[in-house]
């Protein structure tokens, strides 16, 4: 089961203390206007098994600094950014991810890239490359991996 955390009252808004990648972004940036938190519960207990954070901007961050460019100068939003990812079950991340994207499509019609902000390590680009994304731009420490825009949504797996 998919939950989205839209606001900072929802009771789940605290595992954002276990974020291995970017513990260090508050959890009004991760709850906002233009962000928000997807979680892949477990259909009979509920329990959490894997956390993305995604930020809607008009353009591919290279780094934190320009992620957390103030959201009001953004224009149309039409990139979603997974910017931090982690699981507490093996392949739980995988699944997330597949309906992270399904849920934005629906609920953002407006969005048609979705890109990573990934650390610069093995262990993102084996996670992004075996989930279909390609590697698009290497930046100073970190990389975007490319899951497809609306023109080309026959390519990556992740999403079909």
């Amino acid at each position: 089961m998919l939950r989205v955390i839209d606001s900072l009252d929802d009771p789940l808004i605290g595992l954002t203390a276990d974020d291995p990648v970017r513990p260090e972004i508050p959890q009004n940036f991760r709850v906002s206007t233009n962000a928000e938190i997807f979680v892949l519960c477990d259909d009979d207990t509920h329990e959490p098994q894997a956390v993305v954070c995604v930020c809607y901007k008009d353009f591919t961050p290279a780094d934190i600094l320009e992620l957390a460019r103030d959201p009001a100068a953004d224009r149309a939003r039409n990139t979603a950014v997974f910017y931090t990812i982690w699981s507490y079950q093996p392949g739980a991340a995988r699944r997330l991810i597949r309906q992270a994207v399904a849920q934005i499509r629906r609920r953002h019609s407006g969005i048609t890239e979705f890109v990573t902000l990934s650390p610069q390590t093995d262990m993102a680009r084996q996670f992004h490359l075996r989930n279909g994304a390609e590697e698009w731009r290497v930046n100073g420490d970190t990389v975007n991996y490319l899951y497809g825009s609306a023109g080309r949504l026959s390519g990556p797996e992740i999403l079909e």
